[in-house]
């Protein structure tokens, strides 16, 4: 046992930008291996312009985000095509979100209605002044040119009033 053990020393300091309350610059860097598992084809349907949710084999509900098995009944679940257009249920206007949205603030985060679906589903509006968004407006899902496997691969545009 050493009871004069010391922690390395480093002649890096900190970036001190205020002392009351201490704010301080740091950066944090880290490679993450994730799987998307059963929501795979989701996440593929999307590289491909598809949106897909899914239906319950037992009892019909259709999820717009989808699950592996119904939360009404508890039967597994089928991978199935949802509409492009739907439209806004709700929406709520973001003036701060996490880092890769800080340059877009604000935006408009909505949940869109589809015909034929029991639930929503969750995506951000592009093409509209948050004083514009509307709830019961039409919507239509669009997809990134260069998908990235995520779940801002897939974005909604107003659609134009006749």
């Amino acid at each position: 046992m050493n009871p004069d053990a010391k922690l390395p020393e480093t002649d890096e300091g900190t970036v001190l930008f205020n002392v009351d309350p201490i704010i301080i610059k740091y950066h944090y860097e880290v490679d993450y291996l994730h799987s998307y598992a059963q929501d795979s084809p989701f996440f593929a349907g999307l590289a491909r312009g598809k949106l897909l949710g899914s239906r319950c084999t037992g009892c019909g509900y259709v999820f717009a985000t989808p699950r592996g098995h119904c939360m009404e009944c508890g039967a597994p679940t089928e991978w199935h095509q949802l509409p492009h257009e739907g439209r806004i249920h709700t929406f709520t206007t973001c003036h701060f979100g996490g880092e890769a949205f800080l340059k877009e603030t604000p935006f408009t985060l909505i949940l869109v209605e589809f015909d034929g679906a029991n639930t929503l589903f969750l995506s951000r509006l592009v093409g509209a002044d948050p004083d514009e968004v509307r709830i019961g407006m039409g919507v239509r899902a669009r997809f990134r040119r260069n998908c990235q496997f995520r779940p801002t691969d897939v974005y909604f545009v107003p659609v134009a009033s006749p």
